[in-house]
């Protein structure tokens, strides 16, 4: 367990900062609300069960730590199998949070597997009028995609309530979230910081929507109805525990499902226990793969950003405006996540 003054010693030092018929317009509506000291924020289990050791008490010491309060979904501790409750209670909970008027923003407490499975079944005209900072990453790419698609609001990819909320994840939402800024993510500066080198695939910049996540996430809602409009986006994908071949196949589906064709940049970040061959072996490496991939696209693309399945990852806005300058291999808000 998390001591409760070390999170917030840990928080407050760094504080100093394709439409399915018939759905929901997707046009960006009114923006979620900035999150300020003493808020009520909810925390929900969309996904897989809590079953790690003092999981749940370290969703809440970190959000506790961050000067919020937090607000438990009612089915958050059940479990279905690897589920947390059934498919309609995980999407009960998280209706719930959204229509509940003293709730600011919700963060998923863990993710694992389970975001698809209630997509059907979520209140998507509630969610629509009701527009919240949904904070999370992983399997919550699911439900930050879909968002994306059916109600047009910003959304957070960063660490999940229960994880590791480390500085430049902090400061990252502390910039979007509570001070409503548009900051520049990631370069040089943070590489150094997190010791992360990124890469440059192909320099220049583009302007469009960021959209992206979790890499196996995202290819499992391909032809599903549930992704937004990627023309023009900068993509961004992560993903762990994925083999090489695994990652060209991936790829591949993106490519032959014309998303890779139509985005105006891509960034991958970190795939974590990806595989490494043999130092001897014939074999692709993930690198081989990422650059037989994007280097290929004569776009602006980079591998190696902050984002994924490691500690200090950079918070993210979902489906806001930004300018990616591949060469600074830098993120560069467009227009505030939230008002």
């Amino acid at each position: 367990m998390i001591a409760r003054r070390t999170a917030l010693g840990l928080l407050g030092g760094l504080a100093g900062a394709a439409l399915m018929p018939g759905s929901l317009s997707a046009k960006a509506g009114r923006k979620p609300p900035r999150l300020r000291a003493g808020d009520t924020v909810g925390l929900v289990a969309p996904a897989s069960a809590l079953t790690l050791p003092d999981e749940l008490d370290r969703a809440i010491h970190w959000i506790t730590g961050m000067g919020l309060v937090p607000k438990l979904g009612q089915h958050v501790g059940e479990q279905y199998g690897y589920l947390a409750g059934t498919d309609a209670a995980r999407a009960s909970d998280l209706d719930a949070m959204f229509a509940d008027p003293d709730v600011r923003a919700i963060f998923a407490i863990r993710g694992g597997w389970g975001g698809a499975r209630i997509l059907p079944l979520l209140d998507w005209n509630g969610i629509r009028d009701n527009p919240k900072l949904l904070i999370g990453y992983s399997d919550t790419t699911a439900l930050h995609l879909a968002i994306a698609a059916r109600a047009g609001f910003a959304t957070l990819h960063a660490p999940n309530g229960a994880s590791s909320w480390q500085k430049e994840s902090w400061d990252s939402l502390w910039q979007i979230a509570f001070a409503a800024g548009t900051p520049v993510l990631g370069g040089a500066g943070v590489e150094d910081a997190v010791g992360r080198p990124a890469r440059t695939l192909t320099g220049g910049t583009a302007r469009g929507r960021l959209l992206g996540g979790n890499l196996t996430i995202l290819s499992t809602l391909m032809g599903t109805g549930w992704l937004p409009d990627f023309d023009g986006a900068i993509l961004f994908v992560e993903d762990i525990n994925e083999d090489p071949y695994r990652v060209d196949r991936m790829f591949q589906q993106l490519k032959l499902g014309g998303i890779l064709d139509r985005v105006g940049g891509v960034i991958f970040g970190q795939c974590t226990r990806c595989g490494s061959p043999a130092p001897d072996s014939d074999t692709f490496t993930l690198d081989d793969v990422v650059d037989q991939y994007l280097g290929a696209l004569g776009k602006p693309a980079i591998a190696g950003f902050d984002t994924g399945h490691v500690g200090n990852q950079l918070s993210l806005p979902v489906g806001v405006d930004v300018e990616f300058d591949a060469t600074a291999r830098t993120l560069r808000m467009l227009d505030p996540a939230v008002v």
